[in-house]
């Protein structure tokens, strides 16, 4: 086989679908943010962010970057290994109490991502499980497919939201078979919420386990950005939850919540965890901080949600097509590739604002999107001034208009 070849080819079949991605040179200074400085050519110049997933701008929180400079100049910069030999400081023990209370669960497991965390334990859970089974929504994240796909598990999509459909294919399950039902709070690239109690309720009914990933709502919804669970009510009734460090709490890691034996279990079995090394003492360090942070953030969340509901009614006035939600997550959709990356380009070349271009595989073909996503540091003469850029790159491009995006997703249930 030619290898060179090969490669070679396969870059050039994604690069003439318009699939190939570029990643620009951000610096986020804490002085200014949302205005950053992005080193382009050579050179360095003024851009202003709108697709940050530091949603309440922990990361550079005086209070955090502090207790982060501590524990490094305390206890250096790495963990000294994984959890079992010797990378286990109080800081992770401790910041595994303080999930498991956020979430009112009995215990929580660190992992070095979210990503990480989905897959190694639901590659777990199915494994151990035997002749499990996995009933997924169709929009799960790739890191809840990979997870389940690597399991080789039978596993029903059902229509991403509907629960006539997940309880369609539960009917047809086997009662004495292990059973998981695997679905998200809120759709990161959607901005949707998912029916939650309708599922718990399924999954009491049909006697599964239910695994939440909450990793786009922890720190922004519920009691003190508890999440969504929690806001309605459920979170004793979730069996796992999944989280994030790395978005509402501005550091680095992911996790999971559960009861005392699962989370012993998933620590017991997860290759995920027990060869990986563990996050540095000081993340974990800020990470405690953060949390606290965010559970005393209401004005922030109250400020995130006018500055959503500001920029969609900018957008319905200039007939920007979007998809209408209730979150923090605004997608506005061009539908095609290569539209998508050069209305990118104009933006950040003629108006210092950057935002990303989505497409495959984050969404589907033909569903290509930019993803908005405001902070509290976002002012309403920012949000002002972002709305006519996008309008003027409308115009320019000649893209198409609407007075509104309906709440229409397509199946991306291929990836499975």
């Amino acid at each position: 086989m030619n290898y060179k070849k090969f490669f070679s080819d396969e870059l050039t079949s994604l690069k003439s679908q318009g699939l190939y991605r570029k990643f620009r040179e951000i610096n986020r200074n804490k002085k200014n943010f949302p205005k950053a400085t992005e080193r382009f050519e050579g050179k360095e110049r003024a851009v202003e962010v709108w697709c940050s997933n530091d949603y309440l701008n922990l990361s550079q929180h005086p209070v955090v970057i502090m207790e982060s400079t501590k524990v490094t100049k305390e206890l250096g910069t790495g963990s000294g290994g994984t959890r079992n030999i010797s990378g286990t400081s109080t800081y992770h023990a401790d910041l595994e109490k303080s999930l498991a209370e956020l979430h009112s669960k009995e215990a929580s497991l660190l992992f070095p991502s979210a990503y990480t965390a989905n897959q190694s334990t639901l590659w777990t859970l199915c494994k151990k499980l035997g002749g499990c089974e996995v009933y997924s929504d169709e929009l799960n994240h790739a890191s809840m497919i990979q997870g389940v796909k690597n399991a080789n598990v039978p596993t029903h999509v059902f229509r991403h939201n509907d629960t006539n459909h997940l309880e369609e294919l539960l009917k047809t399950s086997n009662a004495n078979t292990p059973k998981i039902i695997v679905f998200e709070s809120l759709y990161s690239m959607e901005g949707l919420r998912s029916p939650i109690k309708k599922i718990v309720s399924l999954a009491k009914k049909y006697n599964c386990l239910t695994y939440l990933d909450e990793v786009h709502s922890v720190g922004l919804y519920g009691p003190e950005g508890r999440g969504i669970a929690a806001e309605l009510g459920v979170s004793d009734e979730i069996d796992i939850i999944n989280g994030t460090l790395s978005k509402a709490f501005g550091q680095m890691g992911g996790y999971v919540a559960a009861s005392k034996d699962i989370i012993d279990f998933i620590r017991s079995f997860a290759p995920g965890f027990i060869f990986t090394s563990s996050a540095n003492p000081s993340i974990a360090a800020a990470s405690l901080v953060a949390i606290d942070l965010a559970k005393g953030a209401g004005l922030l969340r109250k400020n995130i949600k006018n500055n959503s509901d500001l920029i969609r009614q900018g957008l319905r006035d200039s007939e920007i097509p979007f998809l209408e939600n209730d979150s923090h997550i605004v997608p506005i959709h061009l539908y095609d590739p290569d539209l998508c990356k050069e209305a990118a380009n104009v933006l950040i070349n003629e108006h210092g604002i950057y935002i990303q271009p989505i497409f495959y595989p984050t969404v589907p073909k033909g569903d290509e999107r930019f993803r908005v996503t405001i902070t509290p540091k976002h002012s309403a003469e920012d949000i002002q001034t972002f709305v006519g850029a996008l309008d003027q790159v409308w115009s320019k491009l000649n893209l198409k208009r609407a007075q509104k995006e309906k709440s229409k997703v397509n199946k991306i249930s291929n990836l499975f």
